[in-house]
């Protein structure tokens, strides 16, 4: 008898513990953070005014969208982009913390001619991104599309607000 007391209690301390595992794993699903199409914009070559590449973009301006940027996304379309708004001209650090996707950030002056590169940016890294120089806008494209699309410092931008 004394022996199927300690057997009892043993399994009902098992099952209290499995119990206990189940609950640690419980997994908290999250809605996937889709692209929002906010804006067209459109890149030309300085020295020509052609067309380059037109693009979907989103829009951050307000201080959550420009601190959240493209953090938490999986993927993008190869033809859209963040443009970030800033409310002044000055030296921008961006980093790619809480960020999977590997990107290039085009930083822009105020007349939305492309000032500075960061180029293939890794995914998660904390290392700041300097603009290298006063910028009023940046856009964030997938990794290798700069290179891709030949874009130079002084192509111009132009965007419009749906």
């Amino acid at each position: 008898m004394k022996g199927l007391k300690q057997y009892a209690i043993f399994f009902i301390g098992l099952l209290i513990l499995q119990s206990c595992k189940k609950d640690s794993k419980k997994v908290i699903k999250t809605e996937p953070i889709t692209f929002t199409k906010e804006g067209i914009l459109t890149i030309f070559k300085a020295q020509t005014d052609s067309v380059l590449v037109s693009m979907d973009i989103e829009i951050a301006e307000t201080d959550y969208e420009t601190e959240t940027g493209l953090m938490y996304r999986k993927n993008m379309a190869e033809n859209q982009g963040m443009l970030f708004i800033f409310p002044d001209i000055r030296q921008r650090f961006f980093h790619m913390k809480n960020t999977e996707l590997a990107l290039d950030i085009i930083f822009l002056d105020e007349n939305l001619k492309i000032a500075s590169f960061q180029e293939n940016t890794k995914p998660y890294d904390e290392k700041l991104l300097p603009s290298q120089v006063p910028v009023k806008y940046a856009l964030e494209i997938n990794a290798g599309l700069s290179e891709k699309w030949l874009l130079e410092v002084g192509d111009k931008v132009q965007f419009t607000k749906l």
